[in-house]
């Protein structure tokens, strides 16, 4: 339960707040795109379409899903683009180029990126704003969120010197295992305020709700997953706004 499960449940917990949201599934195995109740299996036009063969992507959104938010699907094809993507010129910012006629419309855009770091990531790396790293408190994981961290910077370097780390999601924590809470305070140590307060416990729930081809929260609203996803985005919402309070201040006093 980690990067899928949060880009769809965090995706659908921000639409119920009435905010205008697009996932895009960048991922070839298209469960993001299963998540939200549409068959990758179907779907005429995918991220493929968008990144290799340009088409218009008001003709590769799908405007309804079972989240209520717009998606860019993916499935087996996405895989070819990955090859295909070294044939162009600023291969880089294909995905950046394409959404940038959209960008507005929207007040937040979910990459579900690939497991592994390919030209498909750098690709969701070159358009995002924000990195927001979803991790299980394990032995290991701290050295393993260390080091990716150090990826997203170097990458950020060449194609979005912009990017920063949004903020670290504690996910499948288990309160009583001794294991996972000193990991959990590990993390806050070394990442400080970049930790989200809000923990995604292991659930049932949200294990089921992609069977289904629903978010937790359609699925189960009342699940302590779908209730912590809710949490979350209300979290991030906060965020957001305390940041931009010193800009409306500064603003203010000019």
């Amino acid at each position: 339960m980690g990067k899928t499960t949060t880009c769809v449940n965090l995706a659908a917990s921000m639409a119920a707040t009435r905010r205008k949201v697009l996932v895009i599934d960048l991922d070839p195995q298209g469960n993001a795109t299963m998540g939200s109740g549409v068959d990758k299996y179907d779907v005429e036009r995918t991220a493929y379409e968008l990144l290799i063969e340009d088409a218009p992507i008001g003709e590769v959104i799908i405007p309804e899903t079972s989240g209520g938010y717009h998606l860019i699907a993916a499935n087996a094809d996405v895989t070819a683009a990955e090859i295909r993507l070294m044939e162009f010129f600023a291969r880089e910012i294909r995905l950046r180029n394409a959404l940038a006629s959209v960008r507005d419309k929207y007040d937040y855009v979910f990459i579900d990126c690939p497991p592994s770091l390919n030209m498909l990531t750098v690709n969701a790396m070159a358009a995002a704003d924000s990195v927001l790293v979803p991790m299980q408190c394990e032995y290991y994981a701290l050295e393993g969120l260390t080091a990716l961290v150090d990826t997203i910077s170097k990458l950020a370097a060449v194609v979005n010197p912009e990017l920063k780390i949004e903020g670290v999601l504690r996910t499948m924590f288990d309160h009583r295992n001794r294991l996972a809470n000193d990991v959990s305070d590990q993390l806050k140590q070394h990442f400080g305020d970049k930790v989200y307060r809000t923990i995604i416990p292991r659930n049932v729930r949200l294990a089921e709700a992609p069977s289904f081809g629903a978010p937790a929260m359609h699925y189960d609203k009342s699940s302590v997953g779908a209730k912590a996803y809710l949490a979350l985005a209300g979290e991030i919402l906060r965020r957001q706004e305390q940041e931009s309070q010193p800009l409306t201040a500064d603003r203010e006093s000019i």
